[in-house]
């Protein structure tokens, strides 16, 4: 009765996202919001048409674990000297300003300083998916406007990886004896890594790079293993998916291998998403809407000035710097993580995960509109905007 509970709440799912994404592209809107509010509407809070949520929330964990091997994949050590210079200048100021700002924020609403923080840091980061989304190809692969905010982007994206990495340790904060069981593990675990795929890893696909269902295999078998190695040392099992992501960033087949992987990371994302809607507690919205709506006025407004003002200082040109500013200003996929690693560490209160995610779904919903009327995308209104 119980796997036939969770292939009907499956079916659930992946039928209404099919329905409410047909909705949201005629309407322009980032699909994320629609899963996560399908979520709230199936979930115990809403219509409790999925009564299995907790379930299904450990296993849509295996997306955060193949979005980190996805993301080790694309970020190559030779491109990290790439990312350095005026992109990481205006990334790390801006950030810290959001970063206090929001703390500051929180501290007026009773929240405690920890809390406060992981609002804070929440805020430093711009959504990825909806940057690129909203990014016409020609612009994106030609323009300088699109080089300066993947740019921006990809140095936001370590940041926040690197701070998910440190969140999800906490468990062992204060543990001197952990924390030096760490210190030997994780190089133990990148040293391994590299002479695995040196030795092993990489030869067999070279070997077998005809057989697509073998890469297909071997790449999901060497993620999922290296996570659980990653956990059985204290790690986790991000930083796991992590290391072994980058330890094939150089291979000759990386590319290829994080192509095909994206659907199955897709699939379980779609069900993160679901979990992070059903999950919200809508009796909470007397607790929750004037801080959020705060901070969702504090990104909307400050972080597009932010990056505009900064972009000019490193010699940007006035539209570009303005433009780059509006296609960043909101909170990130990121920030949904971080309030679930957060919450499951017990660093922050149920009311504090509300916030961030109130906050990430108001801000992709709105600064989404406010790039569709004013800037070049594939999803325009306007004839005049709309380019592919």
């Amino acid at each position: 009765m119980e796997s036939e509970s969770i292939v009907f709440s499956i079916f659930l799912i992946f039928t209404g996202a099919a329905v409410v994404s047909t909705f949201a592209l005629f309407g322009r809107q980032p699909l994320i919001v629609g899963y996560i509010l399908l979520g709230g509407l199936f979930g115990p809070y809403g219509l409790d048409l999925v009564s299995d949520s907790e379930t299904l929330e450990h296993i849509s964990h295996i997306g955060i674990v193949f979005l980190l091997f996805l993301l080790g994949l694309d970020l190559q050590p030779r491109n990290f000297g790439k990312l350095i210079g005026r992109s990481a200048l205006v990334t790390i100021t801006s950030g810290v300003i959001l970063c206090l700002l929001g703390t500051l924020i929180c501290q007026q609403f009773g929240f405690s300083w920890l809390e406060s923080g992981v609002v804070g840091l929440s805020l430093m980061f711009s959504s990825t998916i909806i940057g690129i989304k909203l990014l016409p190809t020609t612009m994106l692969h030609h323009k300088h406007t699109g080089e300066v905010l993947i740019a921006v982007l990809l140095i936001q994206d370590i940041l926040a990886i690197v701070l998910l990495i440190l969140l999800s340790g906490t468990e062992h904060i204060g543990d001197l004896g952990a924390w030096l069981g760490v210190g030997i593990a994780l190089p133990g675990l990148l040293l391994g890594a590299r002479y695995l795929v040196r030795w092993v890893i990489m030869p067999l696909l070279v070997k077998f790079d005809r057989f697509h269902e073998y890469i297909f295999l071997l790449a999901i078998g060497w993620c999922l293993g290296m996570a659980e190695l990653a956990e059985a040392l204290n790690l986790s099992r991000e930083i796991g998916a992590f290391v072994a992501g980058i330890s094939l960033a150089n291979g000759p087949i990386a590319q290829y291998i994080a192509t095909h992987l994206k659907p199955l990371r897709d699939f379980f994302l779609i069900l993160f998403f679901f979990s992070i809607g059903a999950g919200f507690n809508l009796g909470l919205v007397d607790d929750i809407w004037l801080p959020s709506l705060l901070i969702t006025g504090l990104v909307l407004v400050l972080k597009p000035v932010l990056h505009a003002k900064l972009l000019r200082t490193v010699g940007e040109s006035k539209p570009l710097a303005w433009e780059a500013g509006f296609r960043l200003g909101q909170t990130s996929e990121f920030s949904l993580l971080i309030a679930f690693i957060a919450s499951a560490q017990g660093l922050i209160g149920v009311v504090a995960a509300h916030v961030i995610q109130a906050t990430t779904i108001l801000t992709l919903l709105l600064s989404t509109y406010i790039v569709v009327f004013r800037y070049p995308t594939p999803i325009a209104l306007s004839d005049r905007l709309r380019r592919d």
